[in-house]
């Protein structure tokens, strides 16, 4: 495995394998890889001949006052973790190569209405962060494929309509999102989180494993499950932010007509700001 930090070298080395037909396949990450990340990366090493994952904290997509100077940077760890998973190539950027001219200067791409809402409502300017650096991935690695985790389910909503809106010809595969034995769901960000919070933290997952199982149950008021679900998350000790059924394609309220709907959620623990999801059908 090679880890290479210029886009010049980046191209040079992937037209060689496009030279002998090999087919390649992108894994976008931030890097403080955990389990989650290299269920990504694995499903790529089954797809594709070629495995590239990126880690670039982008600046772009963190808000004010979010995590951005403290977010972990493990390189070393990271490299090791995707060695071992088969990974080809990392891909690691400084933010000087990727935004030469600055983020004031930098051309933008903006996804509308799935971006709305939700974490999009939350964290203005965010989705308008990812798009654009996955975009510019897809530029830079030209990949056949595209591996993002589930459990970001507003992103990976996003990354599939920007592919069709703009014809970018990139395979999206979404994988399922890996949890710990008590249901949370790994995340970078699970490592800020004190052992009284790590405690509380299940409590997201219960709540939407509940709210899933009174909408297989027959209930059809929406919104009073969504104030349920945030009494209760609110009872368990954290602050939330949403907790939304929504239709699983348009991210739309729900309504009576929806067959297949996805419930969101995002609540805070002290600073830290977890999310989940799970989808179910009527």
């Amino acid at each position: 495995m090679r880890t290479i930090h210029s886009l010049k070298e980046l191209r040079t080395i992937l037209r060689g394998y496009r030279r002998q037909g090999k087919t390649i396949g992108l894994v976008p990450t931030m890097g403080n890889l955990h389990e989650g990340h290299i269920s990504l990366v694995r499903k790529a090493v089954e797809s594709a001949d070629i495995v590239v994952t990126s880690i670039f904290v982008n600046p772009m997509q963190f808000g004010a006052n979010e995590d951005l100077a403290t977010y972990p940077r493990t390189l070393a760890e990271d490299q090791e973790q995707l060695e071992a998973a088969g990974n080809t190539l990392v891909f690691a950027p400084s933010a000087e190569e990727i935004y030469p001219e600055g983020l004031a200067q930098q051309t933008r791409v903006v996804v509308p209405e799935v971006s709305d809402g939700h974490c999009g409502a939350s964290r203005p300017g965010h989705f308008e962060g990812v798009a654009t650096v996955v975009t510019m991935l897809f530029n830079m690695v030209q990949p056949d494929l595209a591996v993002f985790g589930e459990k970001d389910y507003q992103q990976l909503a996003v990354i599939r309509k920007m592919v069709r809106d703009l014809m970018v010809p990139v395979e999206i595969l979404g994988a399922p999102t890996v949890r710990e034995e008590d249901g949370l769901a790994k995340s970078s960000r699970n490592g800020y989180l004190n052992e009284q919070e790590r405690a509380i933290a299940p409590a997201v997952y219960r709540t939407l494993t509940t709210t899933a199982e009174k909408l297989a149950n027959g209930h059809t008021d929406f919104r009073a499950l969504e104030k349920e679900a945030e009494q209760a998350l609110s009872e368990a000790g954290l602050r939330p932010d949403y907790f939304n059924i929504v239709n699983s394609l348009t991210l739309k309220p729900a309504t009576d007509g929806d067959r297949d709907l996805t419930l969101l959620v995002a609540a805070f623990l002290g600073t830290t700001r977890l999310i989940d999801n799970l989808s179910v059908s009527r």
